[in-house]
């Protein structure tokens, strides 16, 4: 069995200004820092053997951050955990989604939640098959982490997923199972400033 903690990345200005980013490389911002700095100290105190990342920037830092809390190396990338594309909705906000894609309406290029599962779950399969018995963070977005706890448990309902939360999973012959949505050791973490990906983000919201 393996252990896999998926952590949400840290705060951008596009998180802050409610756009949706997808796909477009944002940075953090200096709150987002200070997230995935603490979440780094609260994983410290879980035996971490490794760190991996989405190669988008936000994720790759977020994870750089955590990883230098856990006195580990550099993290690895792997394209399979980065965000859902949102199609020609990236960079927009609320007002502009209403105005451009009223509900009802399918935004194009809009990779599918189903989409978004066929290349996400697979990666976690398979990393865990690669270490078995390690504990490893994987530093993630908030449409992948979306993703992966849907089709752990498809008919519960979730709640925020919010920057620098870490939500926990047992993979065992290939199977995802959820141990903790926000994991008890992020309950020290709880911010205000942490902001859920589906006040965020306005395609994920209508979902």
């Amino acid at each position: 069995m393996t252990d896999l903690y998926l952590v949400r990345h840290g705060e951008t200005e596009w998180n802050r200004q409610r756009r949706i980013q997808g796909l477009t490389d944002i940075p953090l911002n200096d709150t987002g820092r200070e997230q995935a700095r603490l979440t780094g100290m609260l994983l410290a105190r879980r035996p971490i053997t490794r760190v991996v990342a989405s190669p988008l920037g936000r994720a790759r830092e977020t994870a750089e951050i955590i990883s230098a809390e856990l006195g580990l190396g550099e993290p690895e990338l792997r394209e399979a955990f980065v965000e859902r594309n949102y199609g020609d909705a990236e960079g927009l906000d609320f007002h502009e989604i209403d105005v451009r894609y009223p509900d009802g309406v399918e935004v194009p290029g809009r990779e599918s939640r189903e989409e978004v599962a066929a290349r996400v779950i697979p990666a976690l399969q398979s990393l865990a098959a690669e270490h078995p018995g390690e504990a490893i963070v994987v530093v993630s977005h908030g449409g992948a982490i979306r993703a992966a706890l849907m089709t752990a448990e498809p008919r519960r309902g979730f709640g925020p997923i919010t920057n620098g939360s870490v939500h926990s999973f047992h993979v065992a012959d290939a199977d995802l199972r959820l141990v903790a949505f926000n994991d008890p050791i992020e309950l020290a973490a709880v911010d205000p400033r942490s902001g859920d990906i589906g006040l965020q983000n306005a395609v994920e919201a209508r979902e």
